[in-house]
């Protein structure tokens, strides 16, 4: 009988696969041992259901010369045909492998299998990962030797799966750690809280332009609306600005009610600042424009003529941890903050979009519309306060 030897990537994984540092990295450094170990592999999934807001989980597809593609599901993907029909139903719904010996025409109904062997696959098997909260995720291997894997071979992968999926669940907690702090606090402040950064009272000085905006009307629509309503609506609301802030190279640090508060890092200098501005002004033009034309459906009609404000400023700000007892925020505080919170209430008294300090024009090579020095509570000089000259006072 063939003997078959996975001893060193067992002892490689209940190490802590620690050659590895990236889970891409991982995934292929496992196939590739594997591989070196005589298992004739040709293509390797590894498919994780995830605790995410936007999808139901990722795969990792490796293939032989071509390293690891990542890919995600989203939610709904799992009531497909074709998920249906697929392998990993079975392994994920009822927790038991799957094997299919390809060049013997054992294609079942599964577009999949018929796609693969097609593709020169001859053997498939996908066996289940039992993690330690009872939660079951997937696997696949597929071979294109002409003789398939053999038992020996399956033997010694099945023995393999308690120490792979040990390293599997640590990965994965780690990006959903990773992905749930990014979607909360976003990515900057995710990245500093896993860093260590969590005592009370830790915080940093950042030099920012300051993105601060509201809805125009929400206290009346609130009122108007059932709050399912609302929640629907000012996620779609959001949707017209978030993109466009991520795209620019911005980060979205906190959702207040319809407030939104963002910062454009910048250097401390400033020899970036022309830069940062223009970046912002493109995602405040293509936010404005997204509001302008958003719509939304309730109870028959589509609501629409909705209006934002948006007040921009650069300045520097504390950025870290605030709060009490136990609860902490990761957030900016600051007389930049506060003079951006004044100006966007501002905005709407001047009826306008737009505005911006002078210390954001004066970074933003383009022409503004000077809307006069303002007295602003809490600070004891008067401000500046610049507009976009393609907005008139009708444009709020």
């Amino acid at each position: 009988m063939q003997t078959v030897d996975f001893t060193s990537v067992a002892e490689w994984l209940t190490d802590g696969a620690r050659s590895a540092t990236r889970v891409n990295q991982f995934i292929s450094e496992t196939c590739e041992r594997l591989v070196a170990c005589g298992l004739p592999l040709s293509r390797v999934g590894v498919f994780v259901s995830m605790l995410h807001p936007s999808m139901i989980g990722r795969n990792f597809i490796w293939r032989k010369g071509a390293g690891v593609a990542m890919g995600s599901m989203a939610y709904g993907s799992e009531e497909t045909d074709d998920y249906l029909s697929s392998p990993l139903a079975t392994v994920f719904e009822q927790g038991r492998e799957v094997r299919r010996r390809l060049s013997d025409g054992d294609v079942g109904n599964s577009p999949f299998f018929s796609e693969m062997r097609i593709a020169g696959a001859t053997d498939y098997i996908a066996l289940p990962l039992h993690m330690s909260d009872g939660g079951v995720h997937a696997t696949s291997w597929i071979t294109a030797h002409a003789d398939g894997f053999s038992d020996a071979q399956l033997d010694a992968l099945r023995a393999l799966m308690p120490a792979l999926t040990r390293m599997i669940e640590i990965w994965t907690l780690r990006r959903t750690a990773a992905g749930l702090l990014n979607n909360y606090v976003g990515e900057r402040a995710g990245s500093r809280i896993l860093a260590g950064q969590i005592r009370r009272g830790h915080t940093e000085s950042m030099h920012a332009a300051i993105w601060l905006s509201d809805l125009r009307g929400f206290t009346a629509l609130s009122d108007r609306l059932s709050p399912d309503a609302v929640v629907g609506l000012l996620n779609t609301y959001f949707d017209c600005q978030v993109p466009a802030i991520l795209d620019h190279g911005g980060e979205v640090l906190k959702f207040m009610g319809d407030g939104l508060l963002a910062v454009f890092p910048m250097a401390e200098d400033e020899s970036d600042a022309a830069e940062i501005c223009r970046h912002v002004m493109d995602a405040a033009r293509q936010s404005r424009a997204n509001v302008a034309a958003m719509t939304h459906p309730h109870g028959g009609e589509m609501l629409d003529g909705f209006r934002f404000g948006l007040a921009l400023h650069v300045g520097t700000v504390l950025y870290g941890n605030i709060g009490g007892g136990d609860r902490l925020d990761f957030t900016c505080i600051g007389p930049a903050v506060n003079l951006a919170a004044r100006l966007e209430k501002m905005a709407g008294r001047l009826g306008r979009t737009v505005v911006a300090s002078s210390a954001f024009a004066g970074h933003a090579d383009m022409d503004w519309a000077d809307l006069g020095v303002f007295s602003v509570a809490g600070f004891s000089a008067a401000q500046r306060v610049y507009g976009l000259t393609d907005e008139t006072s009708s444009a709020s």
